[in-house]
């Protein structure tokens, strides 16, 4: 478990910008310690968490260090297979529905990191889903994948529109998927051998 944060990485636990890190950080409300010989910060975790606490932060992020993704897609299989790779992983924490509506309510409960997003869903399209999630500012840093395995290019610039942050063509690899999710989630690729 990581016991030092940059202000970069204290930035994402605490889902605000890394210059309101800063500011708290320079003006006194965040502690930590400057890197000797150099600008750079450092906010050990006891100190970010009385932070979090102090400011009405959820520290659930904090506490467990795992990313929270979610996985609606009406593939029971599929949602299995990646679920299980995502459990291996350890750096991810999964919940899974099967259609938009719970989607709707489970991002708003659970507020993940990523989405993993089919776009053909038995009650409303992921389209939408993107478009409602865009819609509430508090969701502005949940990434989305879209998945699907019958779009056409036209149709995957209106979901990027409608605010997926990107899509994969089923059937795909999970490790790709994973990669992809690494790379918006800004972690590192961890390569099985």
């Amino acid at each position: 478990m990581k016991t030092v944060f940059t202000t970069g990485e204290a930035a994402k636990i605490c889902k605000v910008s890394q210059q309101t890190i800063i500011r708290c950080f320079d003006s006194g409300q965040l502690k930590g310690f400057r890197v000797p010989g150099s600008r750079f910060r450092r906010i050990p975790r006891e100190l970010l968490f009385s932070f979090m606490r102090d400011n009405g932060i959820p520290t659930d992020a904090l506490e467990s260090g795992k990313r929270k993704v979610l996985i609606v897609d009406d593939d029971v299989e599929l949602v299995e297979l990646i679920t299980d790779v995502l459990v291996r992983d350890s750096r991810f924490e999964i919940r899974t529905v099967n259609n938009g509506f719970d989607a709707g309510m489970m991002v708003k409960d659970y507020h993940p990191d990523l989405i993993v997003l089919d776009v053909m869903l038995p009650d409303i399209n992921g389209k939408e889903v993107c478009q409602r999630v865009r819609a509430d500012h508090n969701m502005n840093d949940v990434r989305i994948i879209c998945i699907s395995g019958m779009v056409e290019d036209d149709k995957i610039s209106e979901l990027k529109a409608a605010g997926a942050n990107d899509f994969m063509h089923k059937p795909f690899e999970i490790e790709k998927l994973v990669e992809r999710m690494c790379y918006h989630l800004d972690i590192e690729t961890v390569h099985t051998s």
